[in-house]
């Protein structure tokens, strides 16, 4: 987005990934790192998930009660990207044996990041959600949200960093052109029938962003490329990043938006959010 379209103006010295906490005084507990800013959720009782701090792009308007959550992007030896899965352990809880994938201090960030992060809207019961699943980390292919995609991969191909290298021109007639390229594509799902959806973004933005924020969002994003589940908190809906051009009417032709009821996000904002992650079967 443009600074123009901020809604803290650049004289005032704030930006939208540091706006102030929401709902105080139920969050006295929580502490905003580095890009963080603070959005509440409505909480429900369960046990084996619970009160969890995620880091995600930000809901700016619609429906949905907070955020997408980050998926830590990797890019290996060869080029392919992967989103980083948490550190795994066992621990006693009543005691019971029981593993957690969750890593500490994650790059150097001061945030845990922990499966926690991704159980809601169902996703929380896929079996690659348990933290041993025996699968790859690779962002792979789906059938394609762009025409670019569609004639690149088929389904299942692995996400490649020499396909976004035009991303400083592409552009699909929504929005603004340049500012970034996107994927659709699915993470650790390639051996299930449950997908969990992801998007993808190359862009100047967050290289730019990155190292003058840090925190989470240097920790998570590497080479300009940023990621993240797409799953709307609100209805569980898949929403698209310059994939409808209804985008406009809502705010912002440069969102992520959501079409089923209107929903918004900052691809490029970064905040820290606050839910209650539902239980993972046993």
């Amino acid at each position: 987005m443009s600074d123009s379209d901020d809604k803290y103006p650049t004289e005032s010295g704030r930006r939208r990934f540091v706006k102030g906490v929401v709902g105080g005084a139920a969050l006295a507990g929580v502490g905003a790192a580095g890009s963080a800013a603070v959005n509440s959720a409505t909480t429900s009782p369960g046990a084996g998930g619970g009160p969890t701090e995620a880091y995600a792009i930000e809901n700016t308007a619609g429906p949905a009660p907070r955020g997408m959550p980050l998926i830590p992007v990797e890019i290996d030896s060869e080029g392919y990207l992967k989103g980083v899965w948490p550190d795994v352990s066992t621990e006693m809880q009543g005691g019971i044996e029981i593993e957690v994938a969750e890593t500490e201090d994650f790059r150097g960030s001061g945030v845990t990041y922990s499966s926690e992060w991704f159980q809601y809207c169902g996703v929380q019961s896929y079996p690659q959600l348990a933290p041993s699943y025996d699968g790859d980390n690779f962002f792979r292919a789906d059938s394609g949200a762009y025409s670019w995609q569609q004639e690149v991969y088929s389904a299942g191909d692995r996400l490649h960093v020499d396909d976004f290298s035009d991303y400083q021109e592409w552009g699909n007639g929504i929005g603004t052109a340049g500012i970034g390229k996107p994927a659709t594509g699915t993470w650790r799902s390639q051996d299930s029938e449950d997908s969990m959806p992801i998007q993808v973004i190359k862009s100047d933005i967050v290289e730019q962003r990155a190292p003058e924020i840090g925190g989470f969002f240097e920790a998570a994003t590497q080479d300009g490329f940023i990621a993240w589940l797409n799953k709307c908190t609100h209805f569980c809906c898949v929403p698209g990043w310059k994939q409808s051009a209804d985008a406009a009417k809502f705010g912002d032709a440069d969102g992520v938006y959501c079409q089923c009821h209107q929903s918004l996000y900052d691809p490029f904002s970064v905040v820290q959010t606050l839910f209650t992650a539902l239980p993972r079967p046993d």
